[in-house]
């Protein structure tokens, strides 16, 4: 959720090229996560709720992908997308870090209706694919909130469905042929960085959930200034 943001405020390259390779270093990184903790037997998943959320999100990575190509058909200015896309995630944000900071105030619940999992791993994977984020802040708070998950849990299990939300929406990119123009060399240094994000994940098991939390909020309200700043920079 950091990438498309940053990249959008240097405008380097158009809003489709940016969203295509984000989702791709997420997807590296959210490939190598899942599968090292398969691999390694530590994983913290809840199969009854975790595979149901996944398929969600597929079917989200697809629907965001599709929603993502038909309002670029729709105008001719990407700046135009680039500032629904800026004001969607600020909207977004906003509302995850509202709820981080009252979190301890509110009721959370255990969902465990594979349909309604489902349904959440939907909109997940439409958030993820169509602002072309990995998605993780709403993923956490989502999380939090219906399945009463402590931070590294959710953590966990919100690399599960990015994982899935972005695998389909590249293999939709790719049989639709809706692929950007890009640079070979920036993409595999970009999915180079997200498999180094895979790898520094493992600090997260030398850090308290506390200590997780507060870079967890400091995050969140570092990307609302950057999304504010894009909303200003693509609408004027």
């Amino acid at each position: 959720v950091i990438i498309k943001p940053v990249l959008d405020a240097f405008q380097i390259l158009d809003v489709a090229t940016i969203s295509f390779l984000s989702g791709c270093t997420v997807l590296s990184m959210s490939t190598y996560a899942v599968l090292k903790s398969k691999v390694n037997g530590k994983s913290q998943l809840e199969p009854k709720t975790g595979l149901p959320l996944a398929l969600g999100a597929a079917a989200g990575g697809i629907l965001g992908k599709w929603m993502f190509g038909f309002i670029s058909a729709l105008s001719s200015d990407k700046n135009k997308i680039g500032a629904i896309q800026a004001i969607c995630l600020l909207i977004i944000t906003a509302a995850t870090l509202l709820y981080t900071l009252c979190r301890n105030k509110l009721n959370s619940y255990h969902i465990t209706n594979a349909a309604v999992c489902v349904f959440i791993g939907i909109v997940l994977g439409i958030l993820s694919s169509f602002l072309g984020i990995g998605g993780g802040p709403v993923n956490l708070a989502v999380l939090y909130f219906f399945f009463s998950m402590n931070t590294k849990a959710a953590a966990e299990n919100s690399l599960y469905i990015i994982f899935y939300s972005q695998i389909t929406s590249l293999l939709s990119a790719i049989l639709t042929g809706s692929i950007p123009k890009f640079s070979v060399p920036m993409l595999l240094m970009m999915v180079l960085g997200g498999i180094l994000g895979g790898i520094m994940r493992s600090l997260n098991s030398r850090i308290s959930n506390r200590a997780v939390d507060r870079l967890f909020t400091a995050l969140l309200i570092l990307i609302i200034c950057i999304n504010i700043y894009n909303y200003y920079i693509f609408t004027n």
